[in-house]
């Protein structure tokens, strides 16, 4: 008979004794239970003592935590939460530096822990280790050490960061502006002051006086310390406001900061990890939400600077021709110029520029392209201007139309998400790399627009074979821009007809009787071996990042069901694994039959705080939890669609639910269609014996009928 589920059966240990193996009964209170385990070993005073996992972050275990406890965990008799904190302040107020460090040393580690974090907040050990930052005289480890503790007691969000004082920031700052710094001391300096500018409004304009961009951009060069320094970058960048961004964004290009990136991490001589990757996605975010000014600025009409833009549009097209005398022929010369430059409205083209998105930066990538590119510009104009069989590719209106589009591909506007990491090195390889990207996408527009031979009327048609071409060729993350126009010389109109042939399934060829007879029995199968496949992705296991209050620095945690499918194991890793993650590292776990149900989106429990990044659209499609008993739950933030699909379509596999991701339906779709492919194929190549010739007889009608097996 197997045990009440409010028994867990745990051993405990206590330095210098034989483990207790006991049976914890959940119903009983803890200081009972903690009281019994001192007595097995004659220790008094058990008040004075608390229980902590012996293994993976070894947190402290609580009334409200206790539900976590497994059968078979090994647990650790340990002094209280309170009793530590209360220790710990004395020792590293003491004057002996050895006995200070070995208190700073264990203070940053368990300063990770929410419950002994509390209690070491309360007796003001925060305001304590900013005295000792302040008074400078910590250098080498013990500075490195008290700087972990302070920014993971900060991390738990107890107690506010507007709080701190403006010495404590000077003194941080002064170490990001050392020259010669430890690595250990600049990565916990850089992370406070990132930490600052997303948490506290007021102490972003302090941090900002205190640290010069060139300042970080120095850090660039050095591969430690180069993810912290762009993260910092990152925030007063996203934290400046809307009159600085510009400032700001002038200042990082006169440091060459792009170049310095593109040199020293792009294409350095380590790989990119996923920290660092995220913080280049978040830097070109932010550097393309700067467009996004001029992509909602409609034009006047009235204004006459921005009627010259036009002006000047039409100059450089029709150069060398004279403008005739009178007022009423120039303005049919000009009526006549507007519409071969392909404006919708021909008698006033600013019209054109009125709606929002894209305005005026449709207009800004026009006068781009026609300045800097005029031998395309001209030829992609004369060459349309001067056809006859209304084939001509209207310019004007495509690249407005383009302009708006990159927008949407690009999602100028939109705040960085948390949890994507999906940036494109070729656009850190030119200081105008939208500007770039426009001139090359509008070469392909034209081109495409001669491949369909297309008309006005098929405008509509050829922006969404261009849509598809830039979006599959970006999807191949071209290096440079030279590699983005080789791949989209490979996606022709007709090279696009094929890969949509190729990708779906021809609804002509397969709603016959018999093949959709075919199809419902191989659905089965096919189904099976999806959720085999799903089922083993878990038992292979997937790395995910921790979300908190503010950016961790390369914070990751590890999943994976194990191989007889009844139990799944996780824990918490220093960094992304190379290869396989053996179940003994992952210290917790939860077994299958414990589990209620799978969340997804908004319903999952941690998305339901409060949070700007949390709630980002593209965050709240990735975010799953797994509901089990008591009233606990397993929160995930996949990081990519296609992980997030793999484990919900695992779990519910698990769960003997039915599996609907997107993902599911397209691999079935798409397994269905090879199988019935290959025994349709089967069919042809019968070798069908030769038969006596038939006696002549008059022409018959024969009906077949195929028994699909």
């Amino acid at each position: 008979m197997p045990p009440p589920s409010d028994i867990v059966k745990v051993a405990i240990e206590w330095p210098g004794a034989n483990a207790q193996l006991i049976e914890i009964d959940q119903k009983k209170p803890l200081s009972s239970i903690i009281r019994e385990v001192c007595d097995g070993w004659s220790l008094s005073g058990s008040e004075q003592f608390a229980l902590r996992y012996a293994d993976g972050p070894q947190l402290y275990i609580t009334e409200q935590s206790r539900g976590e406890i497994k059968n078979g965990t090994i647990l650790r008799l340990a002094i209280s939460p309170t009793r530590a904190a209360r220790q710990l302040l004395e020792r590293i107020q003491s004057h002996g530096m050895d006995a200070r460090l070995e208190a700073l040393k264990e203070l940053a580690k368990l300063s990770a822990d929410p419950t002994f974090a509390t209690e070491f907040i309360n007796m003001e050990g925060i305001g304590t280790l900013a005295r000792l930052v302040e008074s400078g005289t910590h250098f080498g480890e013990m500075l490195a050490f008290t700087l972990t503790a302070f920014l993971e007691l900060m991390d738990h969000g107890i107690v506010s960061w507007d709080l701190i004082s403006l010495s404590f920031i000077k003194q941080i700052a002064g170490y990001v502006n050392q020259p010669m710094v430890d690595v250990s001391i600049l990565q916990r300096s850089l992370a406070i002051l990132e930490s600052m500018v997303l948490n506290s409004h007021s102490l972003y304009h302090r941090v900002a006086q205190e640290i010069t961009v060139g300042q970080l951009i120095a850090h660039l060069s050095n591969q430690e310390i180069q993810t912290y320094a762009i993260a910092l970058i990152n925030a007063l960048f996203l934290k400046a406001p809307e009159d600085r961004r510009q400032e700001m964004a002038s200042t990082l290009a006169q440091k060459h900061l792009r170049s310095i990136i593109l040199n020293h991490v792009i294409r350095g001589n380590r790989p990119i990890k996923a920290e660092m990757a995220h913080q280049l996605y978040v830097l070109q975010v932010l550097t393309f939400n700067l467009l996004e000014e001029r992509m909602m600025t409609k034009m006047d009409p009235s204004d006459q600077a921005q009627r010259d833009i036009i002006f000047e549009l039409r100059r450089i097209a029709f150069d060398g021709e004279n403008d005739p005398g009178g007022t009423e022929k120039r303005k049919a010369m000009y009526t006549k110029d507007y519409k071969m430059l392909g404006f919708t409205n021909h008698v006033n083209p600013a019209m054109d520029f009125t709606q929002t998105p894209p305005g005026m930066l449709a207009l800004d990538n026009m006068l781009y392209l026609a300045k800097l590119h005029q031998d395309t510009y001209t030829r992609i104009v004369l060459e349309n201007s001067s056809r006859e069989d209304k084939h001509e590719c209207p310019f004007g209106r495509c690249a407005i139309e383009l302009t708006r589009m990159l927008c949407e591909i690009l999602q100028v506007g939109e705040l960085p998400n948390e949890g994507c990491n999906d940036y494109h090195p070729m656009f850190f390889t030119h200081d105008r790399a939208w500007e770039e990207f426009f001139c090359v996408c509008i070469q392909l527009l034209n081109k495409t627009w001669k491949e369909m031979r297309a008309t006005a009327e098929d405008f509509n048609k050829v922006m969404q074979v261009v849509k598809e071409q830039i979006t599959r060729a970006l999807a191949m993350k071209p290096a440079s821009l030279d590699q983005l126009k080789s791949k989209l010389r490979g996606l022709s109109y007709s090279e696009i007809l094929r890969l949509r042939q190729s990708e779906r399934m021809s609804q002509d060829d397969f709603q016959s009787p018999p093949i959709i007879e075919l199809r419902e029995r191989i659905q089965p199968e096919i189904l099976e071996l999806i959720k085999q496949q799903r089922l083993n992705r878990l038992c292979d296991g997937s790395c995910f990042r921790k979300i908190g209050n503010r950016r961790r620095q390369d914070k990751f945690w590890f999943c994976r069901l194990s191989l007889n499918h009844k139990v799944l194991h996780y824990g918490d890793l220093e960094e992304p694994p190379q290869g396989e993650v053996p179940f003994e590292l992952l210290s917790d776990k939860i077994p299958v039959s414990d589990i209620k149900s799978v969340v997804t989106g908004k319903d999952c429990p941690h998305m339901k705080e409060k949070s700007a990044l949390k709630q980002n659209k593209e965050v709240l499609e990735l975010a799953f939890s797994i509901l089990y008993d008591p009233d606990e739950a397993l929160n995930f933030v996949a990081p990519n669609k296609y992980e997030y699909c793999v484990w919900t379509d695992g779990l519910c596999a698990l769960l003997g639910r039915e599996m609907a991701s997107d993902l599911t339906r397209s691999d079935l779709d798409t397994l269905i269609t090879m199988e019935m492919k290959l025994r349709l194929l089967d069919l042809e190549n019968i070798t069908i014996p030769e038969a006596p010739p038939p006696v002549p007889k008059e022409p018959s009608t024969y009906n077949f009928t195929y028994n699909y097996g």
